[in-house]
């Protein structure tokens, strides 16, 4: 047995796991992507904000350097007026100290004022070089002053604003030059508060002099009104001025640093314009949704895939069943009795372990089949895998191989001379009962035969042990069927045998039709296996005389070498070998050119085989054979057995209503021993009804034999059916029939089938009520 073995459960379970690791990695990439674009949106309103801030910043430190600018450029202007005013209106010379003090306090007082009311300095301060006041001044201004006089010092002191001033020189004042002294600014921490101090000298230095120089400070607060003035012109929202970088969650905190020594001042804390954080904020709803809805449709998906996985899963199950059980049993076929058949081998090899293999046939399941139809078929093939599955051991294997063939793996037989014909006997008798079908419409009894080999006594390899079975099993069914039959290599002979008989049939029935349909001779160098001949067998008129109605066409082989064969012999291996067609169709042309020479009150009876009616064109091909042969179509008798009409089959209906419409009589053969309802003898016109030579064996011996016979005839007058009695053999019988009724007999009584050229049946009309004769019963 060479097959190719399925995948084991392991590949499936570590499909499915692989499958489970799939859906996990498609969940996670999934769920990546999602937070992916998540992630991205935020870290794209991140950097977004962190831009729009970090330009926020540099708007700010920009608008401080600007300020400390104008503050400079602004007092240097201031510094400049003054003094182009006091070259255009110079003091006189020669006046006293202390006068010059007063114009010098007065006019720092004037300058101080203006710096501050026209300019908007937060406060002003005219000084000399030791920064002392040349002003006038309150007690209070003059307090506050002492306390910034340390942090003026520093930037006076500053070599730029030495570097700044350009001795002017006599000619330059002369010529009316404007003044070009520059100012300094610088951002600092006064009062604990961030402040732009500018400096500006108000005195010009002369070359070669070295007067008292005066320079005028101006105090600009970054915390009141020119913070107001930066939020706007920047946008800072809420901006305020901190000591410490203490800005809320939703603030930030700009430092300030002081211009001379970069030491942090302080801090402007407002809440920053963030458009990232903005647009996130719109979008995170619309966000949340979408993601929310991708996760819902990429979950469904996940649901879906991992249901189709698992469809798929259970479908490469199903499959796996599929290839190796029986779809109608749910037995194992032949592909799994063939795995563990070898398994059992190689368990055995080394061991004195003994097992068996038996095969199985069911004896007459094509009858059936042909009988009740397919759906009877299959509920039988069940019912019977059943039963034989009941007696069997639980170790033991049941297979179904196709059609009607079961194969048993019987392992571990210790004493194979109890157990084998325990079980077998068994299986026998467990399929000899009789099956109900149909919901008990119908009920059917087959049997069974059975072949057995024994392992390792025919050997171990696993193809001759089968061949072996097969082998036993046809000698269990040449032996009568019913039986079982353990293997011995004196049966080869048989298997032989019948597949020579089968070929030397088929050669022998296309020499013959070839011969029947041409009138060509038979080829010298073919091999001579003999010829089909038809027998007839006399019917008689039941009534005064007995005078011959008709014939009935038996077919027989006159073999070359083994004699003549009756039907039982070859008719099985015309079945197997598909020739059972061909065959009918030779007798039934041969019987109608035989009967057209017959006297035209005379039939001939003809069988036909279930398989022949299924033809759909068996109508034609019956008309073909009459007009080929010029016989009468009434004259031709075509019998069935009830099995042909029990399926309710529409084409043989259709059938013989195409054969009874041109005049094609319709008999049923072996009436009573089947398993038809009567309803058929109405629908199907049944022209005549052959009694079952069983039931005619039955009088003389059985009461009831006669009770049946006369019931049947009695249903046949009341239809207006003709009857013919088969099997009569004794004059009782001939008697006794004849009083009942019946129409017609047939039987050893009248005649013997007999070749055609012996049949003198219609020539010596008295002949056939004389002595009966004695001659052994032939099977038609």
């Amino acid at each position: 047995m060479h097959i190719v073995l399925p995948s084991s459960s392991n590949t499936f379970q570590k499909s499915w796991i692989a499958s489970g690791r799939i859906l996990f990695l498609i969940a996670i990439s999934g769920l990546g992507a999602i937070g992916l674009v998540v992630l991205s949106a935020l870290w794209a309103g991140t950097e977004s904000d962190a831009a729009a801030l970090d330009r926020q910043r540099q708007l700010v430190n920009a608008r401080l350097r600007e300020q400390v600018d104008q503050v400079a450029h602004v007092i240097g202007q201031v510094a400049n007026g003054y003094l182009a005013t006091n070259r255009a209106y110079p003091r006189p010379s020669g006046g006293s100290s202390t006068l010059d003090s007063v114009l010098s306090a007065a006019a720092g007082s004037a300058i101080s004022q203006t710096a501050m009311s026209a300019f908007g300095y937060d406060q002003a301060f005219v000084v000399d070089e030791k920064a002392e006041l040349i002003m006038l001044t309150d007690a209070q201004t003059e307090k506050r002053y002492r306390w910034m006089k340390p942090l003026f010092l520093p930037l006076l002191r500053d070599a730029r604003l030495a570097a700044s001033q350009t001795p002017a020189s006599p000619e330059s004042l002369s010529a009316g030059s404007p003044p070009s002294n520059h100012g300094l600014a610088n951002l600092m921490r006064l009062e604990g508060r961030p402040t732009i101090v500018g400096v500006a000298p108000i005195t010009e230095a002369y070359h070669g002099q070295q007067p008292m120089r005066q320079f005028l400070i101006a105090v600009r607060f970054l915390d009141g009104a020119a913070l107001d003035q930066l939020s706007r012109e920047q946008g800072l929202n809420g901006a305020r001025f901190a000591r410490t970088a203490d800005p809320d969650e939703d603030e930030v905190a700009f430092q300030i640093d002081a211009t001379a020594n970069g030491e942090p001042i302080g801090f402007i804390v407002w809440r920053p314009d963030l458009p990232g954080s903005r647009v996130i904020g719109r979008l995170m709803p619309a966000l949340s949704i979408a993601a929310f809805v991708i996760a819902i449709l990429f979950s469904v998906l996940l649901v879906r895939l991992r249901s189709s996985l698992g469809e798929l899963r259970k479908s490469e199950l199903h499959a796996r069943q599929l290839a190796l059980h029986d779809v109608l049993t749910g037995l194992p076929n032949r592909a799994l009795f063939a795995m563990r058949f070898e398994e059992c081998l190689a368990q055995t090899r080394n061991s004195t372990e003994r097992s068996a293999v038996a095969l199985l046939d069911l004896d007459r399941f094509k009858a059936v089949n042909d009988t009740f139809g397919h759906a009877a078929g299959d509920e039988l093939i069940r019912i019977a895998a059943d039963r034989i599955r009941s007696v069997l051991r639980p170790g033991d294997t049941l297979a179904r191989l196709g059609g009607d063939e079961f194969a048993v793996l019987l392992r571990g037989i210790k004493d194979h001379d109890k157990i084998l014909p325990a079980i077998c006997q068994a299986i026998v008798a467990e399929l000899a009962k009789p099956f109900p079908l149909l919901h008990g419409e119908a009920v059917a009894r087959v049997g069974g035969s059975i072949g057995v080999t024994v392992v390792p006594d025919a050997g171990r390899n696993a193809d001759d042990i089968m061949r072996y079975a097969d082998v036993a099993l046809y000698e269990a069914k040449m032996g009568g069927r019913g039986q079982w039959r353990i293997y011995s290599p004196s049966m080869d002979g048989g298997r032989n045998a019948r597949d020579i008989l089968k070929n030397e049939l088929r050669e022998v029935l296309a020499a013959g039709t070839n011969s029947s349909a041409n009138g060509a001779p038979l080829d010298p160098n073919k091999p001579d296996f003999g010829s089909l001949e038809v027998h007839y067998q006399a019917v008689h008129r039941a009534e005064q005389g007995f005078q011959a109605s008709g014939t009935e066409a038996l077919v027989r082989w006159r073999h070359s070498q083994r004699g003549l064969l009756m039907p039982a012999s070859f008719i099985p291996a015309a079945e197997e070998g598909g020739l059972i067609d061909a065959l009918g169709f030779w007798v039934l042309r041969e019987a109608c050119k035989a009967a057209s020479s017959w006297p035209e009150n005379t039939f001939v009876a003809v069988n036909v085989s279930p398989s022949q009616l299924r033809r759909p064109n068996f109508g034609e091909e019956v008309f073909a054979v009459l007009q080929e042969s010029g016989l009468s179509p009434s004259r031709l008798e075509l019998e069935l057995t009830e099995s042909s009409l029990i399926e309710d089959n529409s084409e043989i209906y259709t059938v013989l209503k195409s054969l009874r419409s041109r005049g094609v009589q319709i008999s049923l053969d072996d009436f009573g021993t089947g398993y038809s309802s009567l309803s058929h003898l109405m629908r199907f016109d049944i022209d005549r009804i052959k009694i079952d030579r069983s039931f005619v064996s039955m009088l003389g011996t059985k009461a009831n034999g006669a009770a049946i016979i006369g019931a049947i005839v009695a249903l046949s007058r009341n239809l207006a059916i003709s009857t013919t009695a088969e099997g009569v053999e004794t004059e009782y019988q001939r008697d006794f029939l004849a009083a009942l009724g019946c129409t017609d007999l047939q039987g050893y009584f009248f005649s013997r089938p007999v070749p055609l050229h012996e049949l003198n049946c219609f020539q010596d009309a008295g002949s056939t009520a004389g002595s009966p004769v004695n001659a052994p019963k032939a099977i038609a």
